[in-house]
C-alpha cells in the first residue's frame, strides 16, 4: 500500500507557443483546466516534456506561476527547477514557495561530473535553505545519478519528501523501495516511466510523472485507480495500450515532437518547437500525427475529430501498398502543407 506525501499520476506538461515563439498563456491555461478536470493528482511544470532547457530562467517562473494560478488549489503541483548551480535552485525554490507549489522537483547537478558524496552535499544544502519541500530526481541518461546510498543519507532531511525516478531501471526502483520505505514510509517514490507505472504500483510505488497523461489524462488515471484498487486484468490490457501510444509518440520523431502532434489532436494550438526541425523530421511529425489519430480515435480519445482516412490499417501496410510515385506525392503534399503553415 502507497503511504507517501506525493500520490497518483503528477503530468509534466508541454508549453504551447503563440506565432511568435512565446508563452502561449491562454493556451496553457486551457491544458491546466483539461488535465485537472479529466483527474491528474498533481501537475509537474518545467518536466522534461515541458522542454524546461529551451525556455529561460524567468520563462521557467512564469510557466510555474500560471499553473499555479490556473490551478487554485485543485490538486498537487510538482515543480522542475532543475537549475546549473544551488544558487539560481534556491532561487526557483523561493519562487515557487511564493506560488503555492507543493514541492520543486531537482535533478541531479549536470554537465560536471561528481562523486556520490558531492550530489549528496549538493541537495543536503539545498535542504538546509529551501523554503519548499524538494523531490529529487534521478534521470542518469542526463545528470549526475542519485544513488541509493546517497538517497538513504539525505532521508534525515525532512526538506527532501520523496523521489522520481527516471532511469528505467525497475529493479533499482525495487531496491530504493525496499530501503527507502522502512525508515522513511511517507517517503514518496514516484516512476518517471510509464512502460512500468502498473508494476511500480503493485510493488508499493506511489505513482509517477507520466509523459503519456498529458495526452490521454482519463485512460492513465484509469490505470492508476485499477492497479490500486487490485482490478489487476483491466489494468493490464490498459498498461499495453500506454505501450501503443508511448512507442508511437517516441520513435521516429525527436521527443517531445510526438506529444506536440498528439496535445495538436487533442484539440490545442501547441505553435511551433523552438526546436528547428530538419525537413526529414518535419515529415516524420506527420507520420506520426496520422499514427496518434488513429490510435487515439481507436481507444476513444479523440472526442468529435474526424478519423483519418485509413485508420483501420496499420500504417506500415497502409505505406507498403503505395507505389514511390504515390508516396512522393504525399511527401510533396506535406511539406507544401507544412511550409503553408510557417509561413
Amino acid at each position: 500500500m502507497a503511504t507517501g506525501s506525493l500520490q497518483g499520476i503528477f503530468t509534466p506538461n508541454m508549453v504551447p507557443l503563440d506565432r511568435n515563439g512565446n508563452i502561449n498563456e491562454v493556451e496553457l491555461r486551457r491544458i491546466v483546466d483539461f488535465l485537472v478536470d479529466r483527474g491528474v493528482h498533481g501537475l509537474y511544470p518545467n518536466g522534461s516534456t515541458g522542454e524546461f532547457t529551451r525556455f529561460s530562467m524567468e520563462e521557467r517562473h512564469r510557466v510555474v506561476e500560471i499553473v499555479a494560478d490556473q490551478v487554485a488549489g485543485r490538486v498537487k503541483i510538482l515543480a522542475g527547477a532543475a537549475e546549473g548551480s544551488i544558487r539560481d535552485t534556491l532561487i526557483s525554490c523561493e519562487a515557487y514557495a511564493k506560488y503555492g507549489c507543493d514541492a520543486a522537483a531537482l535533478c541531479g547537478p549536470y554537465y560536471f561530473n561528481l562523486s556520490p558524496e558531492n550530489v549528496r552535499e549538493h541537495y543536503a544544502e539545498i535542504a538546509r535553505n529551501t523554503p519548499i519541500d524538494i523531490v529529487l530526481y534521478n534521470i542518469p541518461q542526463f545528470s549526475n545519478e542519485i544513488s541509493i546510498p546517497t538517497v538513504m543519507q539525505l532521508l534525515d532531511f525532512e526538506r527532501i519528501v520523496g523521489i522520481k525516478d527516471s532511469s528505467r531501471d525497475f529493479p533499482r526502483f525495487l531496491n530504493m523501495l525496499a530501503q527507502i520505505k522502512p525508515v522513511r514510509p511517507e517517503f514518496s517514490c514516484l516512476i518517471g516511466t510509464e512502460e512500468i507505472l502498473m508494476p511500480s504500483l503493485i510493488m508499493g510505488g506511489d505513482g509517477g510523472t507520466i509523459a503519456t497523461s498529458g495526452i490521454v489524462p482519463e485512460v492513465v488515471v484509469k490505470l492508476y485507480h485499477l492497479t490500486v484498487s487490485g482490478q489487476l486484468d483491466e489494468a493490464r490490457q490498459i498498461q499495453f495500450k500506454l505501450l501503443e501510444l508511448i512507442n508511437a509518440m517516441l520513435f521516429g520523431v525527436d521527443f517531445p515532437e510526438g506529444f506536440r502532434a498528439a496535445l495538436t489532436l487533442r484539440g490545442f494550438n501547441m505553435g511551433e518547437s523552438r526546436q528547428k526541425l530538419s525537413m526529414e523530421q518535419q515529415c516524420d511529425v506527420e507520420g506520426v500525427r496520422e499514427t496518434l489519430h488513429c490510435i487515439l480515435n481507436e481507444h476513444g480519445f479523440i472526442g468529435d475529430l474526424v478519423p483519418w482516412a485509413g485508420c483501420d490499417v496499420p500504417p506500415s501496410r497502409a505505406v507498403s501498398s503505395m507505389s514511390d510515385d504515390q508516396l512522393q506525392t504525399v511527401v510533396q503534399e506535406v511539406v507544401r502543407q507544412l511550409q503553408q503553415g510557417s509561413s
